[in-house]
């Protein structure tokens, strides 16, 4: 069995995609932003930056239409990782 598929295996340093996606949350931690605002500073080209998809896949951001316009927030999941609370799922 490798250990990387053990339970409570934590890898010794997080992937550079992982750390980005804390930057985004961190980042979004402030208040909503505008959709396109969030597009223009963190959607990527590279397949293997993948920040935007990552947060979105692991439930800790989320997109709302309002009067504003269409707005990226953070979930209960990312307030929690913003806060420096264990994500949990």
């Amino acid at each position: 069995m490798d250990k990387r598929s053990s339970p409570g295996y934590a890898p010794l340093m997080p992937t550079p995609s992982a750390s980005l996606v804390r930057d985004l949350v961190g980042w979004l931690a402030a208040g909503p932003k505008p959709y396109a605002e969030v597009m223009e500073a963190w959607r990527t080209s590279c397949p293997r930056l993948t920040i935007w998809e990552d947060a979105v896949d692991e439930g800790l951001v989320v997109r709302r239409a309002g009067e504003a316009g269409v707005m990226v927030e953070l979930t209960a999941k990312g307030q929690a990782m913003a806060a420096g609370a264990p994500a949990r799922g």
